[in-house]
C-alpha cells in the first residue's frame, strides 16, 4: 500500500475509483454517519457520490478526506483530509469507524493534515466544523489550537455547527 503521508501510527493514501468497498465500510455504518447527514444513513449511491467527490478534489485541488490506515496492520480507519474552503483556505474533516474511537487516532490525522495544510499547501487558514451532538469531535478541534468562532448552518444535517478557525503559527 503506498502512503504520501505518515504520522507514527497512521498511513495516508488517496482514494481510487476501485475503493467503493473502503467507502461503503465508512459511509455505509449509521453509526459514523449519524452526525454528518439529516437522515443518519446515506444511500449506496449517496456513497458512491461521495467517493467520486473526494477523487475530483484530489484531481481538481489536491485535496480530499484521505482514506487513513493503521500502520502496524494496514487496518482501514476512516478518513481524514481537507477540502477547498475559499481561496486559500481549506475546510478540515475527519470520519473514523467506530473500533477506532477514543484512542486519539482522530488527533494524531488530524495534526498531520493541519501540518501538511500550513507547511505544504501554505494554506492561510483551516476551518472546521462539527455536529452540535458530536463533543469528541470539538474536543480534538480545540485540543489542536482551533478557535471558535460562531455557529453555522450545515445544509447536510440541518442544523448549525459550532465551527471553528486555525491560522498557521508564525
Amino acid at each position: 500500500m503506498h502512503f504520501f503521508l505518515t504520522t507514527s501510527r497512521i498511513g495516508f493514501s488517496k482514494w481510487q475509483k476501485g475503493d467503493i468497498k473502503l467507502a461503503e465500510l465508512l459511509w455505509g455504518d449509521p453509526d459514523v454517519t449519524k452526525l454528518i447527514c439529516a437522515s443518519g444513513k446515506f444511500s449506496v449511491e449517496e456513497i458512491s457520490s461521495r467517493l467520486t467527490t473526494e477523487i475530483d478534489n484530489e484531481t481538481k485541488y489536491h485535496v480530499q478526506y484521505w482514506p487513513i490506515f493503521e500502520l502496524s496492520s494496514t487496518n482501514f480507519i476512516g478518513c481524514c483530509g481537507l477540502r477547498p474552503y475559499r481561496g486559500n483556505e481549506y475546510e478540515m474533516g475527519f470520519h473514523l469507524r467506530p473500533q477506532f474511537w477514543g484512542k486519539g487516532y482522530a488527533t494524531e490525522a488530524a495534526a498531520a493534515i493541519a501540518d501538511y495544510a500550513f507547511s505544504v499547501l501554505k494554506a492561510d487558514a483551516l476551518f472546521a466544523g462539527h455536529n452540535p451532538n458530536n463533543v469528541a469531535s470539538s474536543k480534538v478541534l480545540l485540543k489542536l489550537g482551533f478557535r471558535y468562532i460562531g455557529n453555522k448552518f450545515y445544509e447536510p444535517t440541518g442544523l448549525y455547527h459550532p465551527s471553528y478557525e486555525l491560522k498557521p503559527k508564525l
